[in-house]
């Protein structure tokens, strides 16, 4: 650990909740399927927990530490993309957000 470690917040928080969301999980399941044409044999769903969600994040908002979504403008604006997508699928399932 770096002597100054950098504290999130609010999206930290939305970062973490979401990663805990079985529904958020389902999505990144079937999302790998569809983006590289997996069967669901091979990648069923259920397979995603909420370190692999975290491991996503991070790696899609090239980001360490979900704390650093609070202090980077790049990485908040990816994240901020990556709830509208998720909300937007979860609402064609039937769930509400």
């Amino acid at each position: 650990m770096c002597a100054e470690q950098i504290k999130g917040g609010q999206l930290a928080r939305q970062a973490a909740m979401l990663c805990q969301d079985a529904m958020f999980q389902l999505y990144l399941d079937r999302r790998r399927r569809a983006k590289f044409g997996i069967e669901e044999n091979a990648l069923p769903d259920g397979t995603h927990n909420a370190e692999d969600a975290r491991d996503w994040i991070c790696a899609a908002c090239q980001i360490k530490s979900r704390a650093e979504l609070d202090h980077n403008s790049v990485a908040a604006a990816t994240f901020h993309r990556i709830q509208k997508r998720f909300f937007t699928w979860k609402q064609q399932q039937g769930r509400p957000q």
